[in-house]
Order: C-alpha cells, then structure tokens, then sequence
C-alpha cells in the first residue's frame, strides 16, 4: 500500500511538473523590426519547449519606456544597444551590459508601381520624389540610421520637408508599402516578407553611411521566468535558427559577454 501511494504521489507531481511547463508563459518585448520574422520561430519554440511566448511589438523606445514605468515583460528584444543599456542602469534587468543577438540592415524600398526606375540615395534629391518614409529617429533606431545616412550623403537638409515620419520600422514599411510615401526607409525584415517582395524593390544603403544596428536583449532583474528567457534566447541564438534570422534579414554576431 505505501509503495503505491508512493508511485501515486510522484506520478502526481511529474504530472504537475508537466503541466506547468506547458502552461509557462514568457511575456516579451520585441522591437518592431522582429515583427515579420518572429512569430514562426515563437511558435517553433513553444513546440520544442511547451513555453509560450506572448509578445509585445514597439519601437524600441516605446518598449524601453513601458519597462521603466513597470510593464511586466520577462525579456527585451532591441533594435539598439541603448535602450537595453538605459534599462539596466535604471535596475530594471539583469547583466552589466545587453546581449548582442543580431545585426540589422536598412534598405530603401519602393513599390513597383511607384514610378521610380533608378532607386538610389542620390534620386532622393529629385523634386519628383515627394513623399519619404522614415521611423522616428527618436524613437526607432532604424530612423537614426536612416537618418544618419541622409546627413551621410548630405541629403538631409533637401529631404526633411518630404520626410513622413513613422512610429517605428513596421509602420514605415506600412506607409512605403500603402502608397502613403513613394519611397522608404525600412529594415532589410521587412523587405525580405513574402508582401514586400512581390509590391516592391529595395537597395540596400550603404553600411558605411550610418552606425551599425547592432541589437541587444536584456533579461528583466526579479522575473519569475528568468530560466525560460535565457533559454529563449540560447534559442535564437542556436545554429539553425540563427540561419533562419540570417535569412530574414538579421545578421547573426558574436554574443557579447
């Protein structure tokens, strides 16, 4: 009787033990470039794993912020190094400096019936062009790259009227992509989806003409999920997955440590 109330008992906790990992759930903060490249490989993991992750898409800034103000997110994805650091120097996550996952691209994208034949830097001088899209250099750290390429080229000064300013790089590439600008600066994700490469072309902007968009995640200090963040991130980090970012536009780098 004891030695079967004793395998009931374990049998009961393994059950458990089951249940609250596939019940586990990671709440992140993705910065809006990750949007077209995310949401399979969340699904991948939560197969492998039974965690699930919910996450959040914003720029950068925004996700910073609501971090700082107590949203409870267990793991942020940057498009920066900046925001992340600005987290961990405000307490709110663990770590002496951000871990550096991936490595962005900018490109100028326009739609195939846009009129613009010879997409260039140097066509953005042209009064035919009326409308760019760019993400808030304030907010997006694709808008400072893009800005930075502009003052770069020394365009800046012959575009800033024309310039639409987005949110962040998703709504950018929404805008470029809706016709409401001709053109666009937009992250090398979005480009690459299935939708912009059947409306559109794009060139890729010189990488000498803005810093280099390295992108760094922080884990939040005190989460209860803090093992499942790390293992999301070895995650994206592994080979085959980082292929798979590196085929969506994401470079993989060198973890920083």
């Amino acid at each position: 009787m004891f030695d079967r109330r004793a395998f009931l008992l374990a049998l009961l906790i393994l059950c458990g033990s089951s249940i609250a990992t596939a019940q586990q759930t990671l709440r992140l903060a993705a910065a809006a470039d990750l949007q077209p490249v995310l949401p399979p490989l969340l699904t991948a993991f939560h197969q492998q794993t039974g965690i699930q992750v919910l996450a959040s898409y914003q720029s950068s800034a925004t996700l910073a912020t609501q971090i700082l103000e107590g949203a409870p997110f267990d793991l942020f994805l940057s498009a920066d190094m900046s925001f992340p650091q600005r987290v961990i120097t405000a307490g709110k996550a663990d770590g002496a400096a951000p871990i550096l996952y991936a490595r962005g691209t900018l490109v100028l994208w326009t739609r195939n019936d846009s009129g613009i034949t010879n997409l260039s830097l140097e066509a953005l001088r042209e009064t035919a062009i009326r409308s760019i899209a760019i993400a808030s250099p304030e907010h997006a750290p694709y808008g400072r790259a893009a800005q930075a390429a502009l003052q770069h080229s020394n365009l800046l000064a012959a575009v800033q009227s024309r310039l639409r300013i987005a949110e962040n790089i998703a709504q950018a590439a929404q805008y470029v992509d809706s016709g409401n600008a001709q053109v666009g600066f937009i992250s090398l994700t979005s480009a690459l989806t299935p939708r912009l490469r059947a409306d559109g072309h794009y060139i890729a902007v010189p990488a000498q003409d803005y810093p280099a968009i390295l992108q760094g995640a922080v884990i939040m200090r005190g989460t209860k999920n803090a093992l499942a963040a790390r293992r999301f991130l070895d995650f994206l980090q592994s080979p085959g997955i980082a292929q798979t970012l590196a085929n969506s536009g994401l470079e993989p780098v060198q973890q920083a440590h």
